[in-house]
């Protein structure tokens, strides 16, 4: 009975249901939902912009990573020319010297194989068979008596020839080094100063340049080391230098960041009054 009289009065109008507050507190929901929406989509525009810094430092660190990885590459390069020059010098010094090269040739192999195989191989047959200044200088005055024409050992035709030949020389354009004795004392002087070359040239326009066969090949084979020696230098002096790195790029599916659209407000709908049923 009390549920129909409930019914029966609000029907009459003797009851009036006030639904205010449940109508006010059912128009708040969408509110709310609204609220939630923009706070998260503050947060993902706020992570975007982390993601984005962070992908900014990342990629200046590697682009720093790459220019540290170059300098070293071109110090390396300095490194190994310096390195180069000092074998070739050490194996110069050595075949001056005419000691063996020791540990030095299977450096001049490594560092000067592929690019001058041959001038290795002429040093390293020079340091088998060591040729000096200071041997050439004694060789060359242990014959030159033969090479200025002397023989004091022959008969007494042989040495009024030799007499005869230095008196009739054919002058060019060298002045008073013409004469045996002259180129004498021009090819000592030539070879104390180190220019074998000269020296060379000498001996070969002495009369008795046939003793000197054995020096000849001595002092050739002496300028050819040199010769090599010179090559070697020269190679370690213009080795190639590392190519330079290329840019880094940045990594694949790595766009730059965008800030995210900040999302629109959707209106709260209106609240709905309530409605009471009126008696018919």
């Amino acid at each position: 009975m009390g549920g129909a009289g409930a019914w029966l009065a609000a029907r009459e109008g003797w009851l009036r249901l006030d639904l205010g507050p449940m109508a006010s507190s059912s128009g708040d929901v969408p509110a709310a939902v609204a609220s939630e929406a923009v706070v998260a989509a503050a947060s993902s525009a706020a992570s975007d912009a982390v993601l984005a810094s962070t992908s900014a430092k990342v990629s200046a660190l590697e682009q720093r990573l790459a220019e540290l990885n170059q300098q070293a590459n071109a110090a390396a390069g300095q490194a190994s020319r310096a390195e180069a020059l000092l074998v070739a010098f050490a194996a110069r010094r050595a075949i001056e010297r005419g000691q063996p090269l020791g540990i030095l040739e299977n450096q001049l192999r490594v560092r000067f194989g592929a690019s001058q195989p041959g001038a290795v191989d002429r040093v390293i047959a020079a340091a088998a068979h060591p040729v000096t200044l200071g041997n050439l200088s004694e060789e060359l005055a242990g014959i030159e008596p033969q090479l200025m024409g002397k023989t004091p050992r022959g008969n007494t035709w042989d040495w009024i020839s030799g007499q005869i030949a230095g008196l009739f020389v054919i002058r060019h354009d060298e002045g008073p080094n013409a004469t045996p004795e002259a180129r004498a004392d021009h090819a000592r002087l030539a070879l104390a100063g180190g220019r074998v070359d000269a020296a060379i040239s000498d001996v070969e326009r002495m009369p008795g340049k046939d003793a000197a066969t054995e020096w000849l090949a001595h002092a050739r084979d002496w300028v050819a080391a040199q010769h090599a020696l010179d090559q070697l230098e020269t190679a370690a002096m213009v080795l190639p230098a590392p190519q330079p790195l290329p840019p880094v790029a940045a990594p694949a599916g790595q766009a730059p960041a965008q800030a995210a659209p900040q999302p629109t407000p959707t209106p709260s709908p209106a609240p709905q009054a309530a409605q009471t049923d009126t008696a018919a």
